[in-house]
Parts: structure tokens; sequence; C-alpha cells
């Protein structure tokens, strides 16, 4: 059956083009939606260039036929119209009319009501989901974004298999190990696994799975230190390894708090990068990064250059960088000759980045469009990390099963050039891993 919708300004604001993507469904956009684009479209990150590309998609459309009237949007395609609607004489007792949300929500009820069309709002926005729901306008979030139904089927990166002992002896051995063909359903390469013996399962030896018929590869030198850095578990373990190879373009690691995924990266990219020549890489420089929610708003008022207006944001990775390099005075100096980068996404944006090693902490607050620009702008030589906790999000406009971290992780798991690890072992403190357990 034909539905109509009206897609919030979030909606447009992370994907311009989400007007054609509702099949043979109708889009109303309210005036007040005109008003929020044409507030954001001076803004210089990705959100601000969608609302220009959604105002170019709305003034082309208009050479077809008039938005007043309705104009089609493709063969098997609804149709797309503008319309102006009541501004809050609507809303229930209580209701500021005056907010744009509130605003956007009196317009729902407005189009749903005198001609008994249901229109249904899509929106990234929970607490306007939540007011339309409260106020019976059917509501339903961007689902063109998620990869996964539930966080928890999120791709691990980590299998376990049991095997015959003998094929573990042989592996231990330094002989190469084939996984039966009936094993190898559902694999992804460069998935870890953790092979025990059908006999003892506690006989466990640690493999990367390496494709079809291809001999299993066993984690090397595990044990051995990465800038100072031991792996405390066998997550950890996987990660380094990730991590340490040049062949793998991408790393996506996902974890709590405290599990070491941010502290592995930076290990690595120091490693790799201050002694390139000993592990054959083409790393120039070490980029740590992450993104600002606030930058464009909050950080005028601070005093200070813009590096001191961005330090509160970035402080946690200048912590771990220094702790990493032990030495405060060397650490300036790396950074004062360009080895080390600390920046905000927002001033990475539109750069070409070669030979680096790129590490994104906190790209669980990405939207997918995000993750897209940052990916594509990767030139050759570079490797870029992915870090981030999925249960721990700041911006409203992605969940845990919307945002960009989760999105690479699901598109990449079946290409060879990139690795994924879940951490889930808190290895911080022993307080710190209870108190992320009972609290």
């Amino acid at each position: 059956m034909k539905k109509t919708y009206l897609l919030d300004t979030n909606v447009y604001m992370t994907d311009a083009e989400a007007l054609f993507k509702f099949e043979e469904h109708d889009i109303i956009i309210p005036t007040i939606i005109l008003d929020e684009i044409d507030k954001h479209k001076g803004r210089q990150d990705s959100a601000g260039a969608n609302a220009r590309y959604f105002n170019r998609i709305l003034d082309n459309l208009r050479s077809t036929g008039s938005l007043y009237t309705g104009i089609s949007l493709g063969d098997g395609k609804g149709t797309i119209r503008v319309v102006a609607c009541d501004q809050g004489e609507n809303l229930p007792a209580g209701f500021d009319k005056n907010h744009s949300d509130n605003k956007m929500l009196s317009a729902a009820l407005s189009l749903g009501s005198p001609t008994g069309q249901e229109v249904i709002v899509v929106s990234q926005d929970i607490n306007f989901r939540v007011k339309c729901d409260a106020c019976g306008v059917p509501c339903e979030s961007y689902e063109n974004e998620r990869v996964v139904d539930n966080a928890d089927n999120l791709y691990s990166g980590i299998a376990d298999i049991l095997i015959p002992a003998e094929e573990i002896d042989l592996i231990y051995s330094g002989g190469q190990a084939v996984l039966p063909v009936e094993k190898e359903k559902d694999l992804y390469i460069n998935q870890y696994l953790i092979l025990g013996a059908e006999e003892n399962p506690k006989q466990t030896v640690l493999v990367r799975y390496m494709g079809e018929g291809v001999p299993l590869r066993r984690l090397h030198n595990t044990k051995e230190e990465v800038w100072g850095l031991r792996a405390r578990n066998k997550e950890q373990e996987f990660a380094l390894d990730a991590l340490m190879d040049p062949d793998v373009k991408l790393v996506t690691l996902v974890g709590p708090a405290g599990s070491g995924k941010t502290l592995c990266a930076i290990a690595s990219g120091l490693e790799q990068t201050l002694h390139s020549r000993l592990h054959n890489t083409p790393f120039t420089k070490l980029t740590v990064s992450k993104p600002i929610e606030a930058v464009g708003k909050d950080i005028g008022y601070l005093p200070g250059s813009l590096e001191d207006k961005l330090m509160p944001w970035l402080a946690p990775i200048k912590d771990n960088l220094e702790a990493l390099v032990g030495d405060k005075t060397a650490m300036e100096t790396y950074m004062e000759q360009g080895v080390i980068e600390i920046e905000a996404i927002t001033f990475i944006r539109g750069r070409s980045i070669a030979n680096a090693y790129m590490i994104i902490d906190e790209s669980q607050n990405l939207n997918v469009h995000e993750i897209k620009t940052i990916l594509t702008r990767v030139a050759e030589g570079t490797k870029i990390v992915l870090t981030g906790d999925i249960q721990q999000i700041d911006n409203s406009y992605v969940d845990a099963e919307s945002n960009g971290l989760t999105y690479a992780v699901e598109k990449f798991k079946p290409y060879g050039i990139s690795a994924h690890v879940t951490l889930s072992k808190g290895e911080r403190s022993e307080l710190a891993t209870l108190a992320a357990k009972i609290l």
C-alpha cells in the first residue's frame, strides 16, 4: 500500500538523496524543513554540504513540474510535494509552538488529520520520535543506513572452531593447515580463529583465516612488545596482529572503555611510523583524530589558538600518546616535525592523506556519510584504523545500529583489505572492569 512520508531535516542533512529511497511512496516537505535547511547551508562540514546539495536537488526537480502540486521522482517512484502547514496551532497543551521540532510535529498532525491520510515521520532524532509517538503520529528511524537489526549481531571478527588435535600440532610445528570446507562456512578473509582440539578444547592455537583453501596464518610474536605494549588477552593479540600488518589497510576495533583498542592502535602506529625502516612500512606520519560534535558551536568563545580550543576534546588522545612516548619533550618535537598529528575530524575532511598511519578514535559518533567521506580521501600508502564503543554514542542522530563505525565493520567484512576485532574484556584496571559490569 502506498504511504506518505515526512522526513525530518536531519535525514536530509545526513543523506541529501534520501527522498529517492522510499520506492513508490510519496514524500511531503513542510516549508519548515526548507527554513531549517537554510539555517545550515553555510556550514563547512558534511551536514552543510548535504544541505546545499538538497537545495540543488529541489531546484532541479522544479524544472520538471510544480513542487506545489507534486513532482514524480522517477519511474516506479512516488511524488514529492512542498506544503505550507500549521505553525503550532494544533499542538497539544504544553508544547512550545516556536520550537522547530514542535513545528515539524504540528505539520505532521495537520497533514494527517483533515484528509484521513496517515503521514509517517522519519527522523534520526530519538527525542523527536518519542514526541511523535506521544502524540499518536507514526514515526520511524531512517533505516537506509542500518546494516544490522541489533548491535548484538555485529560481526565480531572472531570465531571458535574445533579441529583434530593433530592439525593443531601441525600448526605449532610450523606446518601449513587448511580448514575443511565445511568449517569454512560463514568465515571471512582476515577473520581471527581460536582453534581448539576436538579431543581437548583447552588445547588451542590462534590463527587468521586467509581465504578458502588457503593455509591458515598463525599469529607470530604475539607476546612481543609493540612500542612497550604487550597484549594482555587473545582479543588484544588479534588486534595487534591486524594493526601491525601493512597489507591490512583498514582495521576496525569495537569495544568498551578500558579494552585497550585506542592504546593498541596508537602503540602500533608509533611503532610503524617511527621505526618504518625496521618494519618496511611507508608511513611518514601518525595522524590521530576524533569527531568533535560541538566544534562548530562551542569553541568560539574559548580563549587561545585553535589548538588551545580543541585540546579539551583531544586531550585523551594526547594523554595516550605522551604515555606511550614517555617523554613530553620528544612528543612535542615529533609534533613540531609533523611526524605526529592530533586533529579534529572537522579539519581532516577534504584532505588527501598519503603515507600515514591514521587513527580515528570515537568513530561511533560519525554518521555513514562522514565515514564514507573519510575513507574515500585515503591515498596510497595510508592505513586507517577506526576505533569506538557503539554502546556509548554522543551523536543524537545515530545509534548502535546506524553509526558509521558499525556501517564500516559490516560493509568491509567480505574484503581482504580489512580486518575487524571486537574487544570485550576490560584491561584498564580491576576497579574499572568491575565498575563496567555492576554499575
